[in-house]
């Protein structure tokens, strides 16, 4: 089904649960869990501040009643001066919340601190960082912060140093991994296209979108560090006298256990309802947390794979003088030289719309990332040719090593739009949309706050965005998914970009939004002439909006067809006629009847023209991992075509017209099947 074929979207009731469903049933708890937590918090707050003014005198009063039990008088007792232990266990509030909060907070800002400067660091101090803070995190805190104690001399400064220290590395890891999964956001993306800096990028960006688990990592701290102090004030290295916290009144009460156990009972209770509260607060947070956090995985330790580079499309089409675009054997590698994209060559021509179609792992979105300069860490790009052209202003230079200047910055930023994936992250969730979509204006076009707005305002209102004006007030959580794709793509076409790169923008969205999404940027396209690179995985969608078709197999450009060709089915690769025999379509529906109606007998007589009932075809097998390619064709295990020479010997390249080419076997040999999109090349793969 193509995108002309679908209705206008109708409005859709709200998910979510009923009030009395489960689902809300299940939140309550989490809920009750934080309520306490925080009640608990705040009365000891509340009695920290309010304890030494009625407390203080009765707890220093020395008393003629030494070890004294509970009593009306005395609740839990008096210690070997005679002092009214409930008292001094009030009193000592203050100082253990202080203390506590103050080794919180050394741990919070050094580790967050440290983590953050690993992550905008470059790759070998990143690397050699994250190390550290593992060896650190692998000692428990409590011996880190005995061995900091006894070093420095005792006493609550010491302690406090102590507990903060150790505390560090937990919130440095949690920091950098947060980091990590948060800079492969397109937000980011899209930050760094613009030209901001890594601190800032950190400070903007990333540290507010990360900022929920690192409270949730705060409270439970706090609890640990809270029981931490009053251990080292138990065994003599924190509070000395004549202070007193927690910690050290617990000691004085242990002294006499088996005389007077109920001097013990005051400051232990108090350790663990505070510690308690502290966990409450934190279980609290982290179960009514709602926000998606994805960790990278590890890449696998990978083999080069030379043999790959023989298959790699030679040399670059023709390239007209209006080129926009202009790539020539681009590769796109890993650390250890393994290729995932292979010597890819187009061109994108001015008012073009050029489509990228293939399975997932195809290269289509690394070939369009490394053509904005925004590929993932870990990877470089490589090419004979890889320029941004521009009619005013010498070529740009897309894949030139240290040419990150705030000119390059400025034109990768002005002159290339990008409209992404997912519509959910395509902006910053901590950020309204009204500061992201004026951005690039005010930072590189130096227009004014006004003049920026009033274009986001014409820009929204192309794209058909309701009440355009108090969208820009608006958090990108507050918009449908369809509203913040339109969004984007008003975005991209803020500052009239000579080139848009789409990125699958239908793919996270329902049918109908499709069709209305894609009808926005043909009408781009034609409304400023913009060139376009559009990747899909829907080789009917690509058909009817693009002009030119690039399909991709296993990193490769393996043919280059008209849009025409793919409507009509003339493809000659076996991969391309495999896309578009597993495609539906909608014409052929009408030949049903009339073949289980009759019978082969009754269609017999029917004219040669009707066209017989077509059922769509499955791809066996999988496409090969990147260090897995054969040396020959790497569709060979699939095709149902295949010769002996597509196995061991890399496929040639043929141009079969002027702006087409095939990398393919067949061609050469002469045993094409027939006009791709029938059903006889794929009949023996089912």
């Amino acid at each position: 089904m193509t995108a002309t074929n679908l209705l206008p979207r109708n409005r859709r009731p709200a998910d979510g649960p009923s009030p009395g469903s489960a689902r809300t049933k299940r939140r309550r708890r989490p809920g009750l869990m934080l309520t306490l937590g925080l009640t608990g918090l705040g009365l000891l707050v509340v009695l920290a501040v309010v304890a030494p003014w009625i407390w203080g005198d009765r707890a220093e009063e020395l008393g003629p009643s030494v070890h004294l039990g509970s009593s009306g008088e005395h609740w839990l007792g008096t210690d070997a001066l005679g002092r009214d232990i409930f008292a001094r266990t009030m009193v000592a509030t203050r100082l253990t919340l202080e203390l506590s909060a103050l080794a919180t907070l050394i741990a919070s800002t050094v580790g967050i601190t440290l983590g953050t400067l690993i992550w905008v660091s470059g790759p070998r101090i990143r690397a050699v960082g994250l190390r550290v803070i593992d060896v650190m995190i692998s000692y428990p805190a409590v011996i880190l912060a005995l061995a900091i104690a006894a070093i420095l001399d005792p006493g609550p400064k010491a302690c406090v140093i102590a507990i903060g220290a150790a505390g560090s590395p937990s919130f440095a890891r949690l920091t950098a991994n947060l980091a990590a999964s948060v800079a492969g956001r397109d937000f980011v993306g899209s930050a760094r296209l613009l030209g901001v800096g890594p601190l800032r990028l950190m400070r903007r960006h990333i540290l507010p979108n990360i900022a929920e688990p690192l409270l949730v990592l705060l409270s439970v701290s706090y609890a640990h560090t809270l029981m931490a102090l009053s251990g080292l004030s138990f065994l003599g290295l924190g509070v000395q006298l004549p202070d007193y916290d927690w910690g050290q009144l617990l000691a004085g009460g242990l002294q006499s256990l088996y005389t007077n156990p109920v001097e013990a009972v005051g400051p232990a209770v108090a350790i663990v309802l505070a510690g308690l509260s502290a966990s409450f607060v934190g279980d609290g947070l982290a179960a009514a947390a709602n926000r998606s956090r994805r960790a990278d995985a590890p890449a696998k330790a990978t083999k080069p794979a030379e043999a790959n580079a023989a298959a790699a499309v030679g040399t670059a089409p023709a390239v007209p003088d209006d080129a926009v675009l202009v790539v020539d054997d681009l590769r796109v590698l890993r650390k250890d030289g393994t290729a995932l994209v292979d010597g890819v060559s187009f061109h994108i021509g001015a008012a073009e719309i050029v489509g990228v179609v293939g399975e997932s792992g195809s290269g289509k979105s690394l070939t369009a990332m490394a053509a904005a300069r925004l590929l993932p860490g870990g990877l470089h790009a490589t090419a004979r040719t890889a320029e941004l052209r521009h009619p005013d202003s010498a070529a740009l230079d897309l894949v030139a090593p240290g040419a990150e200047n705030a000119e390059t910055r400025r034109r990768l930023a002005v002159e290339i739009g990008i409209v992404y994936q997912d519509p959910s992250a395509s902006f910053n969730p901590a950020l309204k949309l009204g500061g992201q979509l004026t951005e690039t204006l005010r930072v590189h076009l130096k227009a004014s706050r006004r003049e920026a707005r009033e274009q986001a305002i014409e820009q929204l209102d192309f794209v058909r965005l309701t009440d355009p004006a108090s969208r820009l007030r608006q958090y990108p959580h507050e918009l449908s998914g369809g509203m913040r794709q339109r969004a984007m793509i008003a975005a991209a076409l803020l500052t009239r970009p000579r080139l848009i790169i789409a990125d699958e923008p239908t793919t996270a969205l329902d049918v109908t939004v499709q069709a209305e999404v894609l009808r926005l940027l043909r009408a781009a396209n034609e409304r400023d002439g913009t060139a376009m690179l559009f990747i899909s995985h829907d080789i009917a969608v690509v058909g009817d909006l693009c002009d030119r078709v690039l399909v991709m197999y296993a990193g490769r450009l393996v043919e280059e067809l008209t849009a025409e060709d793919v409507r009509e089915g003339r493809a000659r690769h076996p991969y391309t006629q495999a896309l578009l025999a597993a495609t539906p379509r909608l014409d052929t529906a009408a030949a049903a009847p009339a073949e289980s109606a009759g019978g082969p007998e009754a269609s017999a007589g029917e004219p040669a023209s009707a066209e017989p009932v077509r059922t769509l075809a499955a791809i066996p097998g999988r496409p090969p991992q990147p260090d897995e390619r054969p040396p020959g064709c790497a569709f060979a295990p699939r095709c149902p075509q295949v010769l002996a020479a597509c196995h061991d010997t890399p496929p040639p390249v043929h141009s079969p017209a002027p702006g087409l080419s095939v990398l393919c076997h067949l061609e050469q040999a002469g045993a094409r099947t027939g006009e791709t999109g029938t059903d006889k090349p794929l009949e023996a793969a089912r």
